[in-house]
């Protein structure tokens, strides 16, 4: 008759979680990662080294697990979690940006001759429609025919064109999430290519109308996948003729039977507004002869159109669930105008990185190797410890706009980037979590409820060469918090 055979490493791990049990009943923290989280950092090739962690009760007291949590690291786009808190802090929900136009001009029957000037207040989100019902409003005030040059003046934030000057951040400079920001940025100056093919043809299509503005678009068609529909196709050229015309050349290669969409930052800004003004200005039935350029408005310019944003509740969604880096900057921006004049630097940036700063140390927050750049995590500068990112959603769970904040972050397997994670996760539904992914980061940040209802304020960050990999490590964070 044979002997059962013990089972060694069985009754280890039982014994093991035994102790985590009776540790967590005790109020004790756990330093070492859960097995399930380990085990995706080494399926993963990662070192449990490149990871850093805190678990917390949403309402304070010891730790559930706390590893490597006071080490600055690149938080990628969780640093938007810091920006938007700090922001509705201090500024209010209710806080709105101003878009202006002013004139110092004559309006003679129809016709308004002299300056106009476009003042931008720093609106993260001026759209297309924004402008347009600006412009709209100007005709319904009886103007047909604009005898005026267009000023723009970007004086709210300094220096006025961050964007002239800097290297690029990545090998996608033109893409939408590399725009930079300034105090007067008209839908990101993107055009939006919609690209359609079938077997034997392709066709582009582009948005907004931009006064002459033309297509020569020679896509080769090919049998590849339409997801990957990027990997042969050339960023579009641009070529100025004398008359004035834009042609935007497309080349490379396109898939058979696919549809999609892209946005891409290819004209200068100036330029930009000047044709999508001219165009919708004709398509009123107006008349303009001037240009467009930059000037300062003068102290004795009069309001023509005011221009109210959205308000800063609505406007961290999207920053947040959408992870708008654009937007994330310009709010950052928008704090650094928001200090005292005294001791205010010239610099809007450096005036941002002080009102963060101000905010964590009121809070009592260590501010020990915290580095801000622009806010948005869309930096190989920025750092933040899991402590200290933890502590600031600690706080924002007492305040009396945590309604507002936590509505705006991804929910776990419904929506944002989290929407396909985690699906058969406990976690699933009762997960507010705010990612972050760069070349060398992965990171998530957030609130997770238990299955015993029990709320926790998760912080993870993974920084390595590979962290990409590291994703299923952080879903396994989450899963053993939530279940």
């Amino acid at each position: 008759m044979m002997k059962n055979k013990f089972n060694w490493t069985g009754f280890q791990q039982f014994l093991w979680a035994s102790v985590l049990v009776v540790a967590a009943s005790a109020g004790h923290t756990q330093t070492i990662l859960p097995e399930s989280v380990g085990a995706a950092l080494r399926k993963a090739g990662l070192a449990e080294t490149s990871m850093s962690a805190l678990v917390l009760p949403i309402q304070g007291g010891a730790p559930r697990l706390a590893m490597q949590d006071n080490r600055a690291m690149a938080p990628a786009s969780t640093m938007k979690l810091a920006t938007t808190l700090v922001a509705l802090e201090e500024l209010g929900p209710t806080f709105r940006w101003r878009t202006e136009l002013l004139g110092q001009a004559s309006i003679d029957g129809a016709i308004l001759r002299g300056k106009l000037y476009l003042r931008g207040g720093g609106e993260p989100n001026l759209g297309w429609d924004g402008l347009r019902s600006m412009f709209r409003s100007l005709h319904d005030q009886g103007v047909r025919h604009l005898e005026a040059d267009l000023m723009l003046d970007r004086a709210h934030f300094q220096p006025e064109r961050p964007d002239l000057g800097p290297p690029p951040f990545d090998e996608s400079p033109y893409a939408y999430y590399n725009v930079i920001p300034d105090a007067l940025v008209l839908n990101g100056n993107v055009i939006e290519f919609n690209l359609e093919s079938g077997d034997q043809r392709s066709s582009v299509r582009t948005q907004p109308p931009l006064a002459g503005l033309v297509i020569d678009a020679e896509l080769t068609l090919t049998d590849s996948a339409c997801e990957a529909w990027d990997d042969d196709w050339n960023t579009p050229q641009t070529r100025t003729a004398g008359d004035g015309t834009i042609t935007l050349v497309l080349r490379g290669a396109f898939p058979r039977n696919c549809k999609t969409r892209t946005r891409l930052n290819l004209l200068d800004r100036n330029l930009y507004i000047e044709r999508f003004l001219q165009a919708y200005w004709k398509e009123l039935g107006g008349t303009w002869t001037g240009r467009v350029g930059d000037g300062l408005t003068p102290p004795d310019a009069r309001l023509l159109v005011e221009r109210s944003s959205e308000t800063l509740a609505e406007l961290v969604r999207p920053i947040n669930k959408a992870s708008d880096n654009l937007m994330a900057r310009a709010l950052y921006l928008t704090l650094g105008t928001q200090l005292p004049k005294e001791g205010r630097s010239a610099d809007t940036l450096v005036n941002a990185n002080a009102a963060l700063r101000n905010w964590f140390n009121k809070n009592g927050i260590t501010v020990d190797g915290l580095v801000f750049e622009n806010g948005s995590g869309l930096s190989r500068l920025e750092r933040i410890s899991a402590r200290q990112l933890a502590s600031a959603l600690q706080v924002a769970a007492r305040s009396n706009w945590f309604a507002e904040f936590s509505s705006s972050f991804p929910i776990v397997a419904i929506d944002g980037a989290m929407r396909k994670r985690l699906r058969e996760s406990p976690a699933a539904g009762r997960a507010r979590i705010k990612t972050g992914t760069l070349r060398d980061a992965v990171a998530i940040a957030g609130y997770v409820r238990d299955v015993r209802n029990q709320d926790w304020i998760v912080v993870a960050f993974i920084n390595d060469p590979e962290a990409r990999k590291g994703r299923p490590a952080l879903d396994a964070l989450i899963d053993w918090v939530a279940g």
